[in-house]
C-alpha cells in the first residue's frame, strides 16, 4: 500500500478504519488492521457517557447485551452490542490486549438513524477495504451534513488530536459516512465542543433469546460462524459460503421433520432466485429475508421455516444472565425489517358474516413436555386423515382399472358397426391420406382390485443397519367403510404437534378391503422370505386380496419374486409409477398423525391443520 493511499485513512500516528456498523466484513477488517498496525490506543465512535456500560457489555460477549437510557423527551434508546460490529470488535481487541480504549464521540440526543443507501459490504471481500472506502469517499457529498453530525465530527477530531499528542499509535474505528470529513478536520486545529459530560440512568440488560431472532443486524447464523471462527483463530466467514452451509443445515432439519429432500434442480433454482432478488435491490449477496423468500419459492413453506429456524438461532444463551432480561422488537430499534409468514400447512378459509370465537392452542410449558408424556400404549389414527387415505385408495383402484382397460382397447377401421364409439385420434392421424374412419372396441378387464400398495420410500437399511422409517404397524379398520392397513413410517412420539398428537410420515402402506381380516404382517412368519419392507407389503396385499388385481404404486416395478408369487396365487399386479401422480397430493397423503388414545380425538382438530 503506497504512502499516498495510506494518507487518505491516516493522520500522523492515527490509523482510521471506516466501517459499516454491524457488518461482518468490516469486523474482519478491524481485526486485520489491528494485527497489522499494532496500536497503542484504540478509539471508537461512541460517547464517553456510555463507556462503563458498553465495556461491561462487551466483556460479556458472546452473550448479547443492550445498553439502555432515557432521553430528556422520554424516548428510550437501545444500543445492542453484537460481535459483528466493527466498533465492538475494536473494543474487544483493545481489552484483550490490555490497551486503553477511548470513546471519542459526542453524546447527542434526538439523533435520527441514517438509512442512506450504502454499497453492498460483500464487495469488500472482492475489491478490498481501501478501494471500497475510496470509491465511497469519491462519491460522497458534504452538502447533506446535519448540524448534529457536524458537532459530532468536530468532537471526534478534537479528541483524536489530543490523543495524537502522546506520539503513540492510535487505531480509530468510525462510520464510513463520517470518515472523509473527520480526516479533513484533523488537518485543522480544533477546539473542544460543548456537550454532555455525564449521563444518568444508563443501564445494561441481557437480550432475550426470542429478541435475538429479530433485532440482530446480521443473520444470527452468520454471527455465530464469525464468533466461532474468532475463538478458533479462523476469522474468514465468507457470507455466501455461510449461507450455503445454512441451506445444507436446513436440509437436514427438513428431512427430519418432513422426510422431504431437495433435488439439485431445486437448490440451483433457490440460489438463482436469491441472487437475482439481491441484484434487484442493488446488492451482491442476498439478505436473510431474501434467502427465506427464495427458499419458499424454490421448495415450500416448510423448508423456508427450517431456514428461518436455523438462520435466526444464536447459540450463546443463558438461563442466569445476572442482568435484567430485555425483550425488544424490530420497531423498537427503527429496523427496516420485512416480515414473512410461514403457511406450513395450508387451510382454506371462507369469509364469515359474524365473528367466530377461537380458542387458542395450548403450548408446551417446557420444551419436550409433549414428547415425554406420549405413552403410545393405546394409539389410534386421526379420522379425517383416514378418510383422505381411503379416498385416495379408491381413486387408485379406479385409475388402475381405467389404465388397463385402455391398454386392452382394440382399434380397427369402421366396417359395419360403431362398436364402442369413434376413435378420434386415429381417425385424424389417417385423415390426410384419405384413410378410413376408425372405431374402438373396449375390452373390460376381468376382475376387480382388492388391495393397494403405495411405496413412497423403499427405505433400504444403510451399511450400519439404520432406517429412516423404522416404525412398523398393522391397523384394523374400525368400521365397514375402512380398509385394514399395514404401514411403515417414522416413529410415533418423535415429532409432536400437540399433547398426545404425534406427526409421522409414511414410508409405504398397504390397504386391503374388507376390514378385520389382516393379521400383523410384520410378525407373520408367512412373509419372512420378503427381502425388504416394500416386498412384505406387496406379498401381504397379494395374500389378503379377495380380488384378482393388486395395485402397486412405487418408483420401481415389483420384483420378479413378487411377480412369481402373484402368478401362483392367481393374482395380477398392476404397476403404476409414482412419478405420474401429483407430488402435492402425495405429500398430503404421506403425512399421518398418531393419537395417544381415543380421547385425544376430541381436541385433535385444534392442533392438526
Amino acid at each position: 500500500m503506497t504512502a499516498t493511499r495510506m494518507s487518505e485513512l491516516q493522520w500522523d500516528q492515527i490509523r482510521m478504519v471506516p466501517i459499516l456498523h454491524n457488518r461482518v466484513e468490516f469486523a474482519l477488517e478491524v481485526r486485520r488492521a489491528f494485527e497489522a498496525f499494532r496500536p497503542d490506543h484504540v478509539a471508537v465512535e461512541c460517547p464517553d457517557t456510555l463507556k462503563e456500560k458498553i465495556l461491561a457489555g462487551v466483556q460479556r460477549l458472546p452473550l448479547l447485551s443492550v445498553v439502555t437510557y432515557e432521553e430528556a423527551d422520554g424516548v428510550f434508546v437501545y444500543l445492542p452490542l453484537e460481535p459483528t460490529d466493527g466498533q465492538v470488535e475494536a473494543i474487544r481487541l483493545g481489552l484483550s490486549a490490555g490497551l486503553p480504549v477511548h470513546f471519542v464521540d459526542r453524546d447527542t440526543e434526538g439523533y435520527l438513524p441514517d438509512f442512506s443507501p450504502m454499497p453492498d459490504p460483500y464487495a469488500v471481500t472482492r475489491i478490498g477495504h481501501l478501494a471500497y472506502c475510496r470509491a465511497y469517499m469519491a462519491a460522497d457529498r458534504d452538502d447533506a451534513v446535519s448540524p448534529e453530525d457536524a458537532l459530532r465530527e468536530k468532537t471526534m477530531a478534537y479528541r483524536l488530536q489530543q490523543l495524537a499528542k502522546t506520539g503513540e499509535r492510535v487505531l480509530f474505528v468510525c462510520g464510513l459516512s463520517h470518515a472523509r470529513r473527520i480526516r479533513r478536520l484533523l488537518d485543522q486545529p480544533q477546539t473542544q465542543v460543548i456537550g454532555r459530560r455525564v449521563r444518568k440512568g444508563v443501564g445494561l440488560a441481557h437480550l432475550h433469546r426470542d429478541s435475538s431472532r429479530e433485532i440482530m443486524g446480521e443473520m444470527p447464523y452468520l454471527t455465530a460462524a464469525y464468533e466461532r471462527g474468532r475463538s478458533s483463530g479462523q476469522t474468514d466467514p465468507d457470507r455466501l459460503r455461510i449461507q450455503m452451509e445454512l441451506i445444507r443445515a436446513a436440509q437436514g432439519s427438513y428431512w427430519k421433520t418432513t422426510k422431504g429432500s431437495l433435488s439439485r434442480g431445486q437448490i440451483r433454482i433457490l440460489n438463482r432466485f436469491a441472487r437475482n432478488y439481491a441484484l434487484l435491490t442493488g446488492n451482491l449477496a442476498p439478505s436473510f429475508y431474501q434467502l427465506i423468500v427464495a427458499s419458499r419459492g424454490a421448495v415450500d413453506d416448510n423448508f423456508a421455516y427450517e431456514v428461518w429456524e436455523k438462520g435466526s438461532d444464536y447459540p450463546w444463551q443463558t438461563e442466569e444472565p445476572g442482568l435484567p432480561v430485555l425483550r425488544l422488537e424490530g420497531e423498537d430499534l427503527f429496523l427496516d425489517q420485512k416480515r414473512i409468514r410461514f403457511h406450513r400447512q395450508m387451510k382454506t378459509l371462507r369469509t364469515r358474516l359474524v365473528p367466530v370465537p377461537v380458542r387458542k392452542k395450548r403450548r408446551e410449558r417446557r420444551p419436550g413436555e409433549w414428547r415425554k408424556d406420549f405413552k403410545g400404549s393405546s394409539i389410534c389414527s386421526y379420522p379425517p386423515e383416514d378418510v383422505a387415505v381411503e379416498g385416495y385408495g379408491h381413486y387408485l383402484r379406479k385409475k388402475a382399472l381405467e389404465i388397463k382397460t385402455e391398454e386392452s382397447t382394440r382399434i380397427e377401421p369402421f366396417a359395419c358397426s360403431m362398436l364402442d364409439g369413434l376413435d378420434i385420434r386415429e381417425t385424424i392421424r389417417e385423415w390426410i391420406t384419405d384413410g378410413p374412419i376408425y372405431v374402438r372396441e373396449a375390452r373390460p378387464l376381468k376382475g376387480k382390485v382388492g388391495s393397494v400398495v403405495m411405496i413412497f420410500d423403499p427405505d433400504y437399511p444403510d451399511k450400519d443397519g439404520r432406517e429412516n422409517f423404522p416404525w412398523r404397524v398393522t391397523w384394523l379398520g374400525e368400521h365397514t367403510q375402512e380398509s385394514d392397513m399395514a404401514f411403515y413410517s417414522t416413529p410415533a412420539g418423535e415429532i409432536m404437534d400437540g399433547p398426545g398428537i404425534s406427526r409421522c410420515q409414511y414410508g409405504g402402506f398397504m390397504l386391503s378391503y374388507p376390514p378385520l381380516r389382516v393379521y400383523d404382517i410384520w410378525r407373520d412368519p408367512f412373509f419372512q422370505f420378503s427381502r425388504n419392507k416394500p416386498e412384505r407389503l406387496l406379498m401381504a396385499a397379494l395374500d389378503y386380496s379377495l380380488e384378482r388385481h393388486v395395485v402397486y404404486v412405487a418408483a420401481t416395478p415389483p420384483s420378479g419374486w413378487c411377480q412369481s408369487m402373484a402368478a401362483r396365487l392367481g393374482k395380477r399386479i398392476i404397476y403404476l409409477p409414482i412419478g405420474t401422480f401429483s407430488p402435492v397430493t402425495l405429500k398430503k397423503i404421506r403425512e399421518l398423525h398418531v393419537l395417544d388414545g381415543h380421547h385425544v380425538r376430541r381436541y385433535a382438530r385444534e392442533y392438526i391443520r
